[in-house]
């Protein structure tokens, strides 16, 4: 839930954006020049698949799902230059940030995009066909350069996938923060509340996180149900680490 009254969406330039090199003319595009909206939190990600999966996990078991994946992880875009597989995840503020951001990037099918709305930013991208084994197409990959929340209630979730509260300066953050009680270690996809060898620690006591990152925390750890799993919390603490190692 969002507090004093501040709006705020995410925005991630795909891959495809960077590869194509549009991504000045993104960013001029959403400037509060042209938008009224101010800039919150910026980082340059390097996607994890564990962070891919929570992003997208409504459209677990799509045919696209995979595809989708890998889009997003750069792999489709850099299949041979790992180096160069990244994100840029941005948090926009202000009235409507939503609903603004949403008109700037246009429909999400990019055909539709070019028909509809020619100027918007998803005009430049395309649809890619997704084939199976066999060779036969069996859906579609929308690569539309931009994504950008689709609601207020989508924004503080995936704000809280790719940001972690210090990522936003303290008078801009929009959604409730605590501090840690306690140590909170990730290994494995399992949560412990004492270092264990190769785990890696998400939070120590005094540590500042979302509220509702710890109040899922203690949950899992008392065995009781949560509002989400151990990696849609780990999944952002982990940002820009070596995946192979957790």
């Amino acid at each position: 839930m969002q507090s004093q009254g501040v709006e705020q969406t995410l925005v991630l330039i795909k891959p495809d954006a960077l590869k194509s090199s549009v991504t000045g003319y993104v960013l001029s595009q959403l400037s509060g020049f042209h938008t009224g909206l101010r800039l919150a939190g910026a980082k340059i990600v390097h996607v994890s698949r564990m962070l891919a999966e929570e992003h997208y996990a409504e459209h677990r078991g799509k045919v696209f799902y995979e595809s989708l994946l890998d889009y997003i992880m750069g792999r489709i875009h850099y299949p041979e230059e790992p180096w160069m597989r990244r994100v840029i995840a941005f948090v926009y503020q202000g009235p409507d940030a939503a609903k603004i951001i949403r008109g700037f990037c246009g429909p999400t099918n990019p055909h539709v995009a070019r028909e509809k709305i020619p100027g918007c930013i998803r005009a430049l991208g395309t649809v890619v066909p997704i084939k199976d084994v066999e060779g036969n197409v069996v859906g579609e990959r929308m690569d539309n350069l931009i994504h950008a929340s689709a609601t207020v209630e989508e924004a503080e979730r995936e704000i809280k996938l790719w940001f972690r509260p210090n990522d936003i300066p303290p008078f801009m953050r929009a959604y409730p923060t605590d501090e840690s009680d306690e140590h909170y270690y990730f290994k494995g996809g399992r949560l412990y509340t004492t270092h264990e060898p190769k785990s890696v620690c998400l939070f120590a006591p005094g540590d500042t996180a979302w509220k509702s990152d710890l109040e899922i925390l203690r949950l899992l750890h008392r065995g009781l149900p949560a509002l989400a799993s151990i990696n849609t919390v780990a999944a952002k603490y982990l940002i820009n680490e070596r995946m192979e190692d957790y």
